[in-house]
């Protein structure tokens, strides 16, 4: 496919430098990064830091969590 296509700075130098290094032509140099792009992928999984506060609440019940956290704070000297 025949298009114009305006390349910024970094990627026709990028560009220039495939072409010079592997002695590519321009379009192949073009498609090749464009290929590089598409498959390229980040193989990343997020994991939220979690902290042992030595305290398990069971959260299905909001009335047991609820009288949980009232006996904790009589026992820490809170009023309810």
């Amino acid at each position: 496919m025949r298009t114009t296509v305006n390349l910024d700075a970094d990627v026709a130098a990028a560009v220039a430098r495939l072409q010079r290094d592997r002695g590519l032509g321009f379009s192949a140099a073009v498609n090749e990064l464009a290929r590089g792009g598409i498959t390229h992928r980040v193989d990343f999984r997020y994991v939220h830091p979690s902290y042992d506060l030595g305290l398990q609440v069971d959260l299905t019940s909001v009335a047991d969590t609820l009288e949980l956290l009232d006996d904790l704070d009589r026992a820490d000297g809170h009023a309810s």
